[in-house]
């Protein structure tokens, strides 16, 4: 079957990669992996190419950026095309859609509402336009469309949103921070007596409120828990480092020097943001 000649032009943009795409699904033609491919099978790539991308902007790796961005977009027209196999909707539709929404909450910008408002404002407007939508879609719980294929940490936070404004929330941090002693008693108390599945849901219940204090702090907890990763790397290498100049590794040593070659990383990294 003869290629459609956009698959080569070099200035084909989207309509390019839609045609490339087209080409891979093609069931007479086309590639078996990509044929072979659902939603299902596909979903956690788009997932992973999200997380890619928030990697490079993390590491401010423009170049990367920029494949990162387009291994994502192609996930997008991926899903496009087997929903428009299946009958379901298109690539147009799914652009038309995000931009009706984009116009639709952003009335300050193209409706006759003023620009004068603080971004907090803005965000109360966002939220009252997304109500009414989740209304026209009849969606009567208040948690309803709080996608399930979220990462744990970010859910929770955002039922815990959700919940907060109808009233159902604590008024500040002492109730969260009680609750936090209240669900780690209960997890060092209840350890030895406990099965693997009754241990596995208290330490949810624990993650669950750890979540919901780092909303009334104000802090995304996924972000700071990234950033935790990327230190704890970070400080372990340091003791790589310093152990591989006496040509020697991780384990080679015990826990007493990796620990005091954890702290001397820890203070050569403090000493570092204070000069």
């Amino acid at each position: 079957m003869p290629h459609d000649p956009l698959i080569f032009a070099p200035d084909g943009s989207v309509t390019r990669l839609r045609a490339i795409m087209r080409a891979l699904r093609d069931p007479e033609s086309g590639c078996p992996w990509d044929i072979e491919q659902d939603f299902a099978s596909i979903a956690p790539y788009t997932i992973e190419e999200a997380y890619e991308v928030a990697d490079a902007i993390e590491k401010q790796d423009w170049p990367g950026l920029q494949g990162e961005l387009g291994d994502l977009l192609l996930q997008v027209v991926y899903h496009a095309q087997m929903a428009e196999e299946a009958g379901h909707f298109s690539f147009a539709d799914v652009a038309r859609a995000i931009s009706d929404k984009m116009v639709a909450r952003h009335p300050h910008v193209f409706g006759d509402e003023s620009r004068e408002k603080s971004a907090e404002q803005q965000v109360q407007d966002w939220e009252k336009v997304k109500a009414a939508e989740r209304a026209a879609r009849a969606q009567g719980g208040v948690l309803d469309d709080v996608a399930l294929g979220l990462p744990a940490l970010m859910r929770a936070v955002k039922l815990q949103k959700r919940a907060a404004r109808v009233g159902f929330d604590w008024p500040d941090t002492v109730q969260v921070l009680d609750k936090i002693a209240e669900e780690s008693a209960e997890l060092v108390e209840a350890r030895e007596t406990m099965t693997q599945a009754e241990i596995a849901e208290e330490m949810g219940d624990l993650l669950f409120v750890m979540a919901n204090l780092a909303r009334h702090l104000d802090v995304d907890p996924e972000e700071a828990l990234r950033a935790a990763n990327a230190k704890f790397t970070r400080r372990f290498r340091a003791i790589e480092a310093a152990l591989a100049a006496e040509n020697r590794r991780p384990e080679d040593s015990d826990l007493a020097e990796m620990d005091a070659l954890w702290n001397a990383a820890k203070a050569a990294e403090k000493g570092h943001a204070c000069g």
